[in-house]
């Protein structure tokens, strides 16, 4: 059952309607795979196996009576845990948070994936309260890369990358508030999406406020918008959720990239120091999207260094998250997550309108962008993984992690969809991604111009062979 572990969620569900194999099969193959990398990587915070092995029973009986019960059914799926999975603790990677909870709902997207008869293998780590970049927690230790477990997995998203890059599972759901699906995707070799804000609902909603996405991560693009078929649709739980999408994300795949207007931006304007291996890898896709059929440009959007404006926001809600623990509770807190708290606890409301004035005029004028341009293409980071248990490389000078995300975060201040895809790999065999940014509400464009790449084999699910696998 091993060779399960390395197919898709499509390619699974193909092989169920075929009678190939089994949803029992694939999700024993999954847990067997998340017990064997939990020692090394860390991926993990708790396994459902029980739950699981129930729950792919049930659905192997509905494939043998040739009566599926949605898009995923009996798919092997992971949850981070940042999102209400019923009969399961959501302890957001913090010991400020009582596990003896009632835990009897699902997150929104978690009950479209159950309606559709996904199998949940287990819940993922995340940073305290998914506050930074990486994935390390006081309560769960420090998640690794699975191509080299001395190095980070990204964050805050970094355990279901982990556990998707090493078929603990073909799908994950995780969490975007400057680049938390995107930033492990890159340093992990797989696919990411952070849709357009409100395209996939949330519930409870998220301290950070209209900063927080929630996105599929998965082995490539035709499983992300599969899953994104299934996970957005409207919940009356999310006030600011969006109508239903006007078609099926999977069915516009096929579109291809000919006749988009592509722009390329290497270093937004010059503002960005990226590694040469980085910088080969992605000029190197773009010239593949150049061959089929889009007309590429060299440009830069009009993207100001938006930092402070976003630290006000981000800050502001990490105070907000934490406001009611109290001084025994926030000693438990991870001590840089406590720092930003006290930052963001200080900032007035004054404060906090004038970086939603900057956050509105980002949008403008990427707004205005994409009225000459149909995606923006950057490398998703300028780096790739660095040392485990660190909020930035030794010796960068940065001193949040956002300095080194450039490319993320003035994303989510604009709410545009944006994808990392995997497209090659460093001297030291890192995985190196790219980003690719449409306007709002053109998820499609994303998807379909990133399968186009995994299509070509500029990109492609399993490519590059983590060391764990």
């Amino acid at each position: 059952m091993t060779e399960l572990t390395e197919l898709t969620a499509v390619r699974l569900l193909d092989g169920y309607r075929k009678g190939e194999w089994s949803p029992v099969e694939a999700t024993r193959a999954a847990l067997e795979r998340a017990e064997a990398i939990q020692p090394e990587v860390n991926a993990f915070v708790r396994l459902t196996a029980e739950d699981a092995l129930a729950r792919a029973r049930e659905s192997q009986e509905r494939w043998r009576r040739g009566e599926p019960q949605g898009l995923l059914d009996g798919v092997p799926v992971t949850v981070k845990d940042i999102l209400l999975l019923r009969g399961a603790p959501t302890l957001r990677g913090s010991k400020a948070v009582d596990p003896a909870g009632r835990w009897d709902e699902d997150a929104p997207s978690v009950a479209r994936l159950r309606e559709h008869g996904a199998v949940f293998i287990g819940k993922t780590t995340t940073p305290e309260y998914g506050w930074k970049g990486v994935t390390d927690s006081p309560l769960s230790g420090v998640t690794r890369n699975p191509y080299d477990p001395s190095r980070t997995a990204g964050g805050s998203s970094g355990g279901s990358a982990a556990a998707v890059a090493l078929g603990a599972g073909p799908l994950s759901l995780g969490t975007d508030g400057g680049g938390s699906v995107r930033i492990p995707a890159s340093f992990c070799g797989i696919f990411a999406l952070k849709p357009t804000y409100g395209r996939v609902p949330l519930y409870p909603a998220s301290a950070f406020g209209t900063l927080a996405h929630v996105g599929p991560m998965t082995r490539d693009a035709a499983d992300a918008a599969l899953l994104m078929d299934v996970i957005g649709r409207p919940d009356s739980r999310d006030w600011s959720a969006l109508a239903p999408p006007p078609g099926a994300y999977a069915d516009g795949l096929a579109g291809g990239v000919r006749g988009l207007r592509v722009a390329y931006s290497p270093t937004l304007g010059g503002q960005v120091a990226v590694r040469p291996e980085v910088a080969t890898a992605v000029r190197h896709a773009v010239e593949r999207l150049a061959e089929l059929g889009a007309y590429v440009t060299e440009t830069d959007p009009d993207l100001t260094e938006p930092v402070e404006a976003f630290h006000t926001l981000w800050f502001s809600g990490a105070a907000r998250v934490t406001e009611h623990l109290g001084p025994h509770q926030r000693e438990l807190l991870d001590p840089g997550l406590r720092e930003i708290c006290t930052q963001g606890a200080r900032y007035s409301a004054l404060d906090y309108l004038a970086a939603v004035d900057v956050r509105m005029d980002l949008g403008r004028r990427m707004g205005r962008f994409h009225d000459t341009h149909d995606l923006l293409v950057t490398p998703t980071l300028p780096i790739t993984a660095f040392e485990a248990g660190v909020e930035v490389p030794k010796g960068s000078g940065h001193r949040r992690w956002t300095g080194w995300t450039p490319f993320t975060y003035p994303f989510n201040m604009t709410q545009q969809p944006a994808a990392s895809v995997p497209v090659g790999a460093d001297g030291d065999g890192l995985p190196i991604g790219l980003q690719l940014v449409a306007a709002r509400h053109r998820d499609d464009l994303v998807l379909r111009a990133a399968h186009a790449l995994y299509e070509a084999g500029v990109a492609s699910a399993g490519r590059l062979r983590p060391s764990g696998s």
